[in-house]
């Protein structure tokens, strides 16, 4: 199978290059949550959200920061695969009490495509450099799906600025039990963020949960998504591609969150299981119906969990002497 999607790469890389970076000004901008019709006022309403641009690493990255209502730790947000970050948005307005920065990953949204492959190592360097050029500290770090790897890395790389970890409908690599080839084939490429009729056919099949009972939910989807570029997506899949850390998971020393939607043909709840065996310091929890988009589409469910999570006390270690 792996070998199989190494040659769809290749072919795809072949077939498609970048005519050019899309032109946009660097002068920050604030800009209000858009809300869709079926989406009832939040109490993010007034908080301000930053979008800009800066280059780091020799790349421009474009990325928000949303100011929260308390002063706890910053929550660092990671998404998935050829995601941009507006994606993640009604998550964020569920968490109106963090503050919260998420970026598009070099090739995704209004990033700038690498000049080369990025691997796991190098792109979790380039978000510590984002932070530190962003005037950033010690963080709370979240990742789903790809991004969940990205950010087991960015924990194993960075522990001392990893306060508490989240991983969202994640695995740990290559050692993994995979989805389903029929599910896999629709990831090789971004085809489904380009066409609108695409995603509509193949959503169920890839991401399960309430999106597969009610279909019509892909409008609310679709109507967020800037396709990531074509080479972009590609050098997001190679990033990846053999890296593992399933030798290195019981090394994590962070206190760390597991989700996992038991409707998610794509990373399948096991995978979760076997993560919760290995890292020391671990909450298992399994949401239910919760397909891959279960941050968005289960959040009354899955916010709660996360909030107290994260605003639990650390313990006392002058006490335990």
């Amino acid at each position: 199978m792996i070998a199989a999607v190494q040659s769809k790469v290749k072919q795809v890389l072949k077939k498609t290059s970048d005519k050019g970076l899309k032109k946009t000004s660097k002068k920050a901008k604030i800009i209000p949550i858009k809300k869709s019709k079926n989406m009832k006022a939040s109490k993010t309403e007034g908080l301000a959200h930053t979008i800009d641009y800066i280059e780091v690493d020799g790349i421009r990255l474009r990325y928000l920061i949303r100011e929260g209502t308390d002063n706890s730790t910053p929550l660092f947000l990671i998404n998935g695969i050829g995601a941009n970050l507006e994606l993640c948005i009604p998550f964020i307005e569920t968490m109106h009490e963090k503050e919260i920065i998420i970026f598009d990953i070099p090739g995704t949204g209004d990033s700038q495509v690498p000049v080369k492959i990025r691997r796991f190592k190098h792109l979790s360097k380039l978000a510590s450099d984002l932070l530190d050029k962003l005037g950033y500290g010690e963080v709370d770090v979240a990742g789903v799906s790809w991004g969940g790897a990205l950010a087991q890395q960015f924990a194993h790389q960075y522990p001392k600025r990893t306060r508490r970890l989240i991983l969202a409908a994640t695995t740990a690599g290559m050692v993994m039990v995979p989805a389903k080839f029929k599910v896999l084939r629709n990831m090789v490429t971004p085809r489904r963020y380009i066409s609108k009729s695409f995603m509509k056919k193949v959503s169920g099949t890839i991401y399960g949960g309430r999106i597969r009972r009610n279909p019509e939910m892909v409008t609310e989807l679709t109507s967020r998504i800037i396709p990531p570029k074509t080479r972009g997506y590609i050098y997001q899949l190679l990033a990846g591609l053999g890296w593992t850390s399933f030798h290195w998971l019981h090394t994590l020393s962070q206190p760390t969150l597991l989700l996992a939607g038991d409707d998610d043909p794509l990373v399948r709840p096991v995978n979760a299981k076997l993560m919760s065996l290995l890292i020391p310091n671990c909450r298992l929890e399994l949401v239910p119906g919760g397909g891959h988009l279960f941050l968005l589409h289960n959040a009354k469910a899955v916010t709660p969990i996360i909030r107290e999570f994260l605003n639990k006390p650390e313990p006392n270690l002058d006490a335990l002497e």
